[in-house]
C-alpha cells in the first residue's frame, strides 16, 4: 500500500530563502511567485534555523498541534490577545499558563 503524500507546513522564513533560490535560478519568477517573496520578506522575522528551533520548542508544549507551533512561529504574538487571536477559530482553550508559556518562548527568540 502507497502512503499518501502529506503537505508539510513550512515557515514564512523557509518560504523567502526557497523563493530566493528559484529567483537566481530562473530569468523570470512568475507573478504569483513575486507577491510571495516580497510578502516574505515583509513578514519573515526570524532565520530559518530560529523559526525551526522555535516551531521545536512549541511543538514539546501537549496542548499545541504541529500547525499551530508554525503559525505561531511565523506570527510571532507579543500579546495574549495576539495569541488567542490565532486560536480564535479553533476547538482548543488555551489557559493563562498556557498563553504565557508560548509567549515567553517567542519572547525568547525575539531576543535573540
Amino acid at each position: 500500500m502507497v502512503e499518501e503524500e502529506r503537505a508539510k507546513p513550512i515557515t514564512i522564513s523557509e518560504v523567502k530563502n526557497i523563493l530566493k533560490k528559484v529567483e537566481k535560478d530562473r530569468k523570470e519568477m512568475l507573478y504569483e511567485q513575486k507577491i510571495a517573496l516580497e510578502h516574505a520578506h515583509k513578514f519573515a522575522k526570524l532565520s530559518v534555523k530560529k523559526a525551526d528551533e522555535l516551531v521545536k520548542e512549541l511543538s514539546k508544549l501537549e496542548f499545541l498541534q504541529e500547525i499551530h507551533a508554525y503559525k505561531i512561529a511565523d506570527i510571532l504574538p507579543t500579546t495574549s490577545d495576539d495569541v488567542k487571536t490565532i486560536f480564535a477559530k479553533e476547538r482548543i482553550t488555551l489557559s493563562e499558563n498556557d498563553i504565557n508559556q508560548i509567549l515567553e518562548l517567542v519572547k525568547k527568540y525575539l531576543a535573540e
